[in-house]
């Protein structure tokens, strides 16, 4: 395949995996009265961690070296990335409509920004800080309702709260890659798989001690399926190839696309309405993204 083809599709399949991973944050709010968010995410490591072992058996056996000397970015990679992002999303989905989730997980850059300058002294283009504040903007237009005097009041919900958590989770969790060992992908997903099974393991065994069960329909069967394969083993497995091919400043950029596919599709499938500061946190969301991709423009050519 010609460059210039292979990078057509790997943008293409950057926003493929935007829809899926938007597609996460609906099935968590639409069965949020079907399953225990904690439930939810064990559901998802485990069943992906199942799927995926057969054929990570190999390259976990060859690392294995290098996994037992490198465990401790592994640990902390798996209980950031997997285990507590997923946690706190879903129970947050609980509490807020998944539009505002969606939109404020673009705060995700600026997040990312913000951690790499403070743990390892990375300075980004200004141009690209300006996109970043512009991102900013277009979540707290969502957070405070498209009145920016409420920032005063900070009149958060717990829904919200807990979803800008599990933000800063993910952007320690982006940051902190750099520290992981060099291991088969394969190896890396698997072993990051299962610690995040391991640690809501506990945490779903307490939501059925409290009387917090499965209610077994169609829908959940499918939410189960869903999450188990789409965002997690497709999804993952693709955004890497992609970030191989379009180099992973311009694929981080990408994930801004999330919230945007998102509000669209919850107000398409969960009937959510779209409120003026929805698409004025959409419209600079967009901004912000068109001024990141000319500064990786200019700081790449």
């Amino acid at each position: 395949m010609q460059p210039e083809r292979r990078q057509l599709t790997a943008f293409a399949l950057l926003g493929l995996v935007m829809v899926l991973w938007a597609g996460n944050s609906i099935i968590g709010r639409a069965v949020r009265f079907d399953v225990p968010p904690l439930t939810l995410a064990f559901v998802r490591w485990f069943g992906a961690s199942l799927i995926l072992l057969p054929f990570a058996w190999r390259p976990l056996r060859r690392d294995w070296p290098a996994i037992r000397a490198g465990w401790k970015p592994i640990l902390l990679l798996g209980l950031l990335g997997v285990g507590a992002f997923n946690a706190l999303l879903y129970t947050g989905l609980k509490y807020t409509q998944a539009t505002n989730a969606l939109l404020l997980q673009a705060a995700i850059p600026a997040a990312v920004v913000g951690f790499d300058r403070l743990f390892f002294g990375e300075r980004s283009p200004w141009v690209q800080n300006i996109g970043v504040v512009f991102a900013i903007l277009g979540v707290a237009s969502v957070v405070f309702e498209g009145d920016f005097t409420h920032a005063l009041n900070l009149r958060l919900g717990i829904g919200d709260v807990l979803v800008l958590t599990s933000v800063v989770v993910w952007a320690l969790y982006t940051v902190f890659l750099r520290l992981r060992p060099k291991i088969d992908p394969v190896s890396f997903v698997a072993a990051t798989f299962l610690i995040g099974a391991l640690a809501t393991a506990p945490l779903a065994l307490f939501e059925a001690l409290s009387g917090q069960h499965i209610r077994w329909t169609p829908l959940t069967f499918g939410a189960f399926a869903y999450v188990c394969v789409l965002p997690s083993i497709v999804a993952y497995f693709i955004f890497n190839w992609a970030a191989g091919v379009v180099g992973p400043a311009r694929a981080g950029v990408a994930i801004t696309l999330m919230p945007i596919f998102g509000a669209l599709l919850s107000a398409a499938l969960l009937g959510e309405a779209l409120h003026g500061y929805h698409f004025l946190g959409m419209a600079l969301i967009l901004l912000g993204i068109a001024l990141s991709f000319v500064a990786l423009r200019r700081a790449q050519p």
